[in-house]
């Protein structure tokens, strides 16, 4: 199971210390658990030093630009992140799409530029409301998934994982349920069978705290979760991955 924290622009480097001593105090190691971390990007050295003793831990970068270097002010490229000690990157986050305007392309070019220079990509897809309530959900998910996929040789896609965060359920209070949740993800499954990889594990994001998390990791089909605000405390961070990891 891997339980990923992504927490957006909070959490400053001396906070990041703080949280880790905390953390790790409440969270020993268990056994097929992999723990992920996306600071921001000024906390990643503080993260990567932080979480150091710890081989189930593994510090991510939020968004890469999928050039190698150049004249891209306030964007980091996947070699920069490499060097700072990163093992993962999040790409194609709702925020990065519908915030910041970032395209299917935008997304299919990041994927192979992590891959290729050694990361572990988090790729997220998910729907807004108004596409749910039209029927789109599937289309929408698939469509996304196969634009980043595009062009990608099965064979190294091998370290890729899947995030399916419905956009209407982030930060909203709003869950779908385990079984709108788990139906979504056996929908992703078949896809990612398709193109050769079903082993590639998926994940939920969306809302997911102390009070689902049980539920939502019971279901065979999730193989994990990425948190946002529920990930930005310690305390109770901690207390949801012992609920996931003892489901």
């Amino acid at each position: 199971m891997i339980l990923a924290a992504n927490w957006k622009m909070n959490i400053a480097p001396a906070e990041a210390r703080r949280f880790a001593e905390r953390f790790l105090a409440k969270v020993p190691p268990r056994q097929g658990g992999e723990l992920v971390f996306f600071p921001s990007a000024v906390a990643i050295e503080a993260s990567v030093q932080a979480f150091a003793a710890r081989p189930d831990v593994r510090i991510g970068v939020q968004d890469v630009h999928w050039e190698a270097r150049g004249a891209f002010t306030g964007a980091t490229s996947v070699a920069l992140a490499a060097a700072a000690g990163v093992g993962c990157a999040l790409i194609g986050h709702s925020e990065r799409r519908h915030v910041f305007g970032e395209t299917d392309e935008d997304t299919r070019r990041k994927l192979g530029a992590v891959l290729a220079g050694g990361l572990r990509p988090f790729l997220c897809v998910g729907e807004k409301l108004e596409e749910r309530e039209r029927g789109e959900t599937e289309s929408v998910v698939l469509r996304q998934l196969g634009a980043a996929c595009h062009g990608l040789a099965a064979a190294g896609l091998g370290p890729l994982v899947v995030a399916y965060e419905p956009v209407w359920a982030i930060g909203t209070g709003k869950t779908a349920t385990p079984e709108d949740a788990a139906e979504v993800h056996r929908v992703i499954r078949t896809a990612l069978d398709a193109l050769g990889v079903g082993q590639v594990p998926i994940l939920y994001g969306g809302s997911v705290n102390a009070g689902n998390v049980q539920a939502l990791m019971a279901r065979p089909e999730i193989n994990g979760a990425l948190v946002g605000g529920a990930s930005l405390d310690p305390d109770g961070w901690a207390e949801v991955t012992r609920l996931a990891l003892e489901r």
